[in-house]
């Protein structure tokens, strides 16, 4: 009887021959154990790990989980009820915590330089007849990829990503601190912050950025740069272009690798927009995207007549400020993101694009004959499921060129424009996700309602909780 894979015809002759290249090294004794990794929802990866010996069998048969997995909120709750029929999704298959199947994709294979002699590699979910899991969102970045493939194109990105690193006081882990979620870690501050780029600080965090530096590269990411960012314990990485899923790809293992990394070190790295540390900066994620033909030309750089970008890019470009309100809720899926949209804050909270203006949302920059001519925009955090995010930004460019929209006039005062406002919570930016009829066909009405229904879940946690700053303000008073 045929392997789970060779059965559905899952893979192109190139991953085949990837794979048998990789059950060799597991027979010739070069790993221990293997992890099979898939990126959920939220863009957290989720798996098992296998002895070498089982491993290789598991590259064409699949390694199975529960479908539970795909009804957690951001606290790992399940919030569909999986026991009804068609297991709280409506859907055959998915009942009763059934199993759905993961399947590697050998190209990503990895050795991880942090854990001795240990593989990983990125897969994909399927049901059990061989169909896409409909709620795989590697999978919705796959169609969106293929769609530009089509038309001759190829999606090019580039990522600039924020975040911060503590360290790491006291991981709180008496039984007392355990729930979902758990409490956080006590930490302090790696740096005082708020001198931006100074090399004294850098030189602080030095032992902290070689130990990422060395594992990134080991890795084989295109780290580009590493510095230091404006607020304390703040850092940015960026990352040179690659293309099609591997921006996405990238973007999740370095999230992992970065916090598995820090903690066996002796620090607490995170992704969230804004801690609730005092004095810490709103961290973002600048997504620096263009396209290029089979040639391998820019398709967004303009002629020597001049121009800010090619006709091809402005439609994309009048396609991202278009759908702009509707794809926040990829961009910033969680309730904290919606912190750092205030004005004045190179943080943008209005639908606008300018020329090389960090307060606009999208910034446009290069020129004629410069080959990094591309699109940046700045409204993501860093938190955000990479897959959804490109996704959405991808339906929105190619909606843009199919209906020649205009993005209209720069807005060289971003905060000062009549531009549409951005959502100013996840709940606003949920509701516009749904009014936006192009998103909801393209994403798929089945996920959409899915993914709302999660981070509608999660907001009503929210709801009911105490804030200190409720405490504060009425305790005494009333």
């Amino acid at each position: 009887m045929s392997r789970f894979v060779e059965r559905f015809g899952l893979w192109s002759d190139d991953q085949q021959a990837q794979a048998r290249e990789l059950a060799r090294r597991l027979g010739g004794g070069e790993l221990d154990v293997v992890r099979f990794a898939w990126p959920d929802q939220h863009g957290l990866l989720r798996g098992k790990t296998l002895v070498a010996a089982e491993a290789a069998g598991a590259l064409w048969e699949g390694v199975n989980l529960t479908t539970t997995l795909l009804a957690k909120d951001s606290s790992h709750k399940t919030v569909f009820p999986v026991f009804s029929k068609g297991g709280g999704f409506a859907i055959e298959g998915l009942e009763g915590g059934a199993d759905f199947t993961l399947v590697a994709d050998p190209a990503t294979f990895k050795v991880l330089p942090w854990a001795p002699r240990t593989g990983w590699v990125l897969c994909d979910a399927y049901m059990g007849d061989g169909r896409p899991c409909p709620f795989a969102t590697r999978r919705i970045l796959q169609r969106a990829v293929a769609a530009l493939g089509a038309m001759d194109l190829e999606f090019v990105a580039g990522l600039e990503v924020e975040f911060h690193v503590f360290r790491l006081d006291e991981e709180r882990m008496q039984p007392a601190d355990s729930g979902q979620p758990g409490e956080p870690p006590r930490v302090s501050l790696l740096s005082h912050g708020h001198q931006y780029l100074t090399e004294l600080r850098y030189d602080r965090v030095d032992t902290v950025m070689e130990l990422l530096r060395t594992h990134l590269l080991a890795l084989g990411l295109p780290l580009r740069s590493l510095e230091i960012e404006y607020g304390p314990s703040q850092f940015e990485l960026t990352f040179g272009p690659t293309a099609g899923v591997l921006p996405a790809d990238t973007m999740v293992l370095l999230r992992s690798a970065i916090k598995q990394v820090c903690h066996r070190h002796g620090y607490h790295a995170t992704f969230m927009c804004r801690p609730r540390i005092p004095n810490v900066m709103s961290s973002g994620w600048h997504l620096h995207q263009s396209l290029r033909g089979r040639d391998g030309v820019n398709a967004f750089m303009p002629g020597a007549d001049g121009g800010d970008l090619s006709e091809a890019g402005m439609r994309y470009l009048g396609g991202l400020k278009a759908h702009a309100c509707g794809a926040a809720a990829f961009a910033s899926p969680t309730i904290n993101g919606y912190r750092r949209y205030r004005p004045f804050s190179l943080a943008p909270d209005r639908a606008s694009w300018a020329r090389d203006n960090r307060g606009a949302m999208l910034r446009v920059l290069g020129g004629p004959g410069l080959a990094a001519t591309r699109i940046e925009n700045r409204i993501g955090e860093p938190a955000a499921n990479p897959y959804l995010y490109l996704a959405s930004q991808l339906f929105a460019g190619l909606d843009g060129m199919q209906r020649r929209l205009d993005p209209g006039p720069s807005a060289d005062a971003p905060y000062d424009t009549p531009a549409e406002p951005l959502p100013r919570t996840l709940a606003d930016a949920l509701a516009c996700l749904r009014e936006d009829a192009m998103l909801v066909e393209q994403m798929g009405r089945e996920f959409i309602d899915y993914y709302c229904h999660i981070k509608e879940a999660e907001i009503a946690r929210f709801q009911l909780e105490v804030s200190e700053w409720e405490h504060r303000e009425y305790f005494d008073m009333f």
